[in-house]
């Protein structure tokens, strides 16, 4: 993995940032870069910065781990006898559903048994849509231990579109989790911007502090939820983030102390039989903006290990 934190040369005094980080970033091309300064992964002294600005000698850049593994010059190895769990199939939409523990994307040029080298072994044609070469067709991702629904392309124009629909909150998403019932209301709306973790690189990090978001420049994140039902000391909880920036849920329930059940990583309590943490993307939908060949409406079941913490019965 490329370093994620380097220290600007002399050469590069008053460099822009996007040039600083293609010399300094093995991995880092001009695409790669403009990508993640959009996605804020990218930071000077400790601050988000944008891809315009000038960096000067001794300036800290640090980037999200992984953003400049070689990812646009990495072709996924296609896996044909992949298991692969397709919802729903169109001409140029795919709706499949990811087990929990399994990448929604590799990390090295080797690494296999990831739902993109299921996806490019199924349908090859999807190898050169998208993001990168890593991740063919692919719109969303998904946590390696979220279990549930990822859209993907099929062409370029259906890309295209459904980039836009997402970044624009128009491709409805909807999740289950399950998380302590004591002292959870019954619904509720949690609006804490995100931003990286200041200090681990792993979890992200809810500014609940007005003076934490003028120091870390957070993403804007919002989280509505309603509780289902309450099983013994669980609820399963619906939860709708439009957007969902990493980590999104996850860090917002841990911020009003209902992390996850089994989310080691933000707090939340160990579950006999849950390997992962509790959380699903059961829901995913867009009206195709007046293109019903880019319109979709697909639900995902409760998986069996969440649903044995709450049954309906």
């Amino acid at each position: 993995m490329a370093n994620t934190e380097v220290k600007v040369p002399r050469e590069l005094d008053g460099a822009r940032l996007d040039k600083a980080l293609v010399a300094l970033f093995s991995g880092a091309s001009r695409a790669a870069a403009k990508r993640a300064v959009a996605d804020r992964a990218v930071r000077v002294n400790g601050r988000v910065v944008a891809k315009g600005d000038v960096v000067s000698e001794g300036d800290i850049i640090a980037v999200a781990p992984g953003v400049f593994d070689d990812s646009d010059a990495l072709t996924v190895r296609a896996e044909p006898d992949a298991a692969l769990d397709v919802r729903f199939e169109a001409a140029h939409v795919l709706v499949v559903d990811k087990p929990a523990r399994q990448p929604t994307v590799p990390l090295r040029a080797d690494e296999t048994s990831t739902l993109a080298n299921a996806l490019a072994g199924r349908y090859p044609e999807l190898v050169g849509i998208g993001y990168s070469s890593r991740e063919p067709g692919i719109v969303h991702r998904l946590d390696n231990d979220t279990s549930g629904l990822v859209v993907v392309a099929r062409s370029h124009e259906a890309f295209e579109a459904l980039k836009q629909a997402l970044q624009s909150e128009r491709i409805k998403k909807e999740y289950w989790l399950v998380c302590a019932a004591e002292g959870l209301p019954d619904s509720g709306t949690i609006e804490y911007p995100i931003a990286n973790h200041p200090k681990d690189q792993r979890r992200v990090y809810p500014c609940i502090h007005p003076r934490d978001v003028m120091r870390y420049a957070p993403r804007p994140a919002v989280t509505t939820y309603s509780v289902e039902r309450r099983v013994g000391p669980w609820a399963l909880v619906r939860a709708v983030a439009a957007r969902a920036v990493r980590h999104q849920i996850r860090a917002h329930f841990a911020a009003i102390e209902h992390p996850l059940a089994g989310d080691k990583l933000y707090g939340g309590p160990d579950c006999e039989g849950l390997e992962r943490h509790a959380l699903h993307a059961a829901s995913v939908s867009f009206n195709g903006d007046g293109n019903a060949a880019f319109a979709f409406d697909v639900r995902s079941p409760l998986p069996a290990d969440m649903a044995a913490l709450v049954p309906s019965t």
